[in-house]
Formats: structure tokens, C-alpha cells, sequence
């Protein structure tokens, strides 16, 4: 067959319109919206456990096809250009950077298996080989302190007078009980008080730390359940993210011009 040279030119400017329509997911009253909008929803949905399926697919176009007309509406009526709403394009644009930036930071600086093992060895040796299950009764005043030390050696129940005396809410409705807990778990004055006792051991004298005076009872003693390295792994992973991106933080803003 020969094309007549007007219908060659139809079938050319057709052929030549091929791949735009294809980077296309729709046109909404002359405004292409880009399939490439299309894939990152899917790609973020299926991240979060939808199926890959057609009707997905579908689904995701409809959707972005009517966030187009919403969108071409508002612009019509000018919200775009109404204070408030530009402050939260811009909150949300900073937003977006900021992920790209932290994802990029994490690409280029990741945290290897040798770092995770070295934090996870840090973490054995602070924690030590034991567990102990202590009691305590937090009070403002050394003499409160003492007067308590005094009743629970002429007989009286350590339960019964942490709920009537102590100052710590999480433990004083249990009876001063703080469970079972390796020493890192304290702050030091009252680890090293605790590890000094024997088992079912009342301190003689009260321990002083920054929430006040601590009546210290040793219940028990057992070897420290200690997770092991792949349990933990992505804790530790994360937070030595956590770490490196505090770090960059920093750096960049100590190069920071602030007035």
C-alpha cells in the first residue's frame, strides 16, 4: 500500500506521540499526570503489604486522576497562593528533603555488621553476668530514710512501707519492687549499693542519687539473660542510624550561620 504524503504525516505525528502518552498516566483537561507518580505509590503500598495487582494498579490511577481535578480546582480558586497553605507546602517540601537527605546519608555511611558487633559487646560487658531482683523505697530526706531502716528492722513488712512511704510511682504500689534488672539498668550509687549486698539483704544505710534517698532491699540474684547479637541486631542497627545522623546534624550545624 502507498501512504498518500497527508496520511503519512498522521501516521508519523501519531508514532512520535507514542512515547509521550506512554510516560503518562492520564491527561486531566490538558495536564499530563506522569506514570512516574503512579509508580512510587505503588512501590510505597506494596512496601507497606498491598498486593501487586491490576487492580491495584487501577486503583492508584483513579486515585491520582481525581487529585488531579481536586488540585486544578484549587488552583483555579487561587488557594495555592493563600498564606497558610503556602507555609504548609513548605513545611511539607522540607519534609521530603529532609527524608531524601537522611536516606542519602545512610546510603553513602551505613552501619556495618563489624560496628553492630562492637555496640553489642558494649552493651554484654555494661550489662554484666547477672541479674538482680531489688526493692527499694525512695524518700526525700536522709532521716526519713533512716526511720524507715529502723521500722523494717523491728519487724515491719518492706511492701507495706514502700506503698505508705516511698516517692517512686512506678514501684510503690508493688511494694518497692523494681523486678529483675541488670546494674547498668540503675544509676551508679544505687547499682553499686545493690551489687554490694547478699541475697534477701536489707542496707544497712541509705543510698543518696539525684531523686532522693532509697531504702535497698536484695531479694535474688540469677544469671543475666543476656539476648543474643541477632535478637538485638536491628536495635542496635538503628540506633547507631540514630547516632550517625545526630552526628551529621551537628556538623552541619556548627558550619551554620545562624542570626
Amino acid at each position: 500500500m502507498i501512504l498518500k504524503p497527508a496520511h503519512l504525516l498522521v501516521v508519523l505525528l501519531a508514532s512520535a506521540a507514542l512515547p509521550a502518552l506512554a510516560q503518562n498516566l492520564a491527561v486531566v483537561n490538558g495536564k499530563p499526570v506522569p506514570s512516574s507518580r503512579a509508580d512510587l505509590m505503588v512501590k510505597q503500598m506494596v512496601a507497606q503489604g498491598q498486593q501487586d495487582t491490576p487492580e491495584l494498579h487501577n486503583m492508584v490511577k483513579n486515585e491520582l486522576i481525581n487529585r488531579e481535578i481536586l488540585v486544578q480546582e484549587a488552583d483555579k480558586l487561587g488557594l495555592g497562593s493563600k498564606p497558610e497553605v503556602k507555609t504548609q507546602l513548605d513545611i511539607a517540601r522540607q519534609s521530603i528533603l529532609i527524608r531524601a537527605l537522611v536516606a542519602d546519608q545512610l546510603k553513602k555511611n551505613p552501619v556495618g555488621d563489624a560496628d553492630v558487633k562492637a555496640e553489642y559487646d558494649k552493651y554484654k560487658a555494661q550489662a554484666g553476668d547477672k541479674e538482680y531482683h531489688v526493692r527499694h523505697i525512695l524518700v526525700e530526706k536522709e532521716d526519713d530514710a533512716k526511720s524507715v531502716i529502723a521500722k523494717l528492722k523491728g519487724g515491719a513488712k518492706f511492701e507495706d512501707l514502700a506503698k505508705q512511704y516511698s516517692k517512686d510511682p512506678g514501684s510503690a504500689a508493688n511494694g518497692g519492687d523494681l523486678d529483675w534488672a541488670t546494674p547498668s539498668a540503675f544509676v551508679k550509687p544505687f547499682s553499686d549499693a545493690m551489687v554490694s549486698l547478699q541475697k534477701g539483704q536489707l542496707l544497712d544505710t541509705p543510698v543518696k542519687t539525684q531523686f532522693g534517698y532509697h531504702v535497698i532491699r536484695l531479694d535474688d540474684v540469677r544469671p543475666a539473660k543476656i539476648p543474643t547479637l541477632e535478637e538485638v541486631k536491628p536495635q542496635i542497627t538503628e540506633a547507631l542510624q540514630q547516632k550517625k545522623l545526630q552526628a551529621y546534624q551537628q556538623q552541619l550545624r556548627a558550619k551554620a550561620k545562624i542570626q
